[in-house]
């Protein structure tokens, strides 16, 4: 057998409409009480709690890890305070890059950990 097809491998996320729906309320009463501000780090947490909930699977189907997402608001800040600066002076525009520099960062800190 060829080393680099037993290597291959899949993702597969057990993030449920229940997970969702607890995430959806957590952030909404966030959202209210921060007047909105709350929005700013809502991509990054979105993106870690679907990460968090994947799996690695091998060929056959097996679970054989996980996606361990490391990030914390602590050590971005700096990025998300740069974001929000250039999204008020665009007028919005800058929130389309954000979208995928979100993504970049979180993926960035995210760890495939093998059982």
């Amino acid at each position: 057998m060829n080393s680099t097809s037993s290597r291959a491998v899949r993702l597969r996320s057990d993030f449920s409409i229940g997970d969702s729906i607890g995430h959806v309320i957590i952030w909404i009463f966030l959202t209210i009480i921060t007047l909105g501000l709350a929005l700013v780090v809502f991509p990054y947490y979105l993106n870690r709690a679907v990460l968090n909930r994947t799996k690695v699977l091998d060929q056959s189907g097996n679970e054989i890890g996980h996606l361990d997402c490391r990030f914390n608001l602590g050590s971005s800040i700096g990025h998300v305070i740069i974001w929000l600066v250039l999204i008020i002076v665009t007028l919005g525009i800058a929130a389309f890059f954000y979208a995928y520099r979100v993504l970049r960062v979180v993926i960035n800190e995210t760890r495939i950990v093998y059982h």
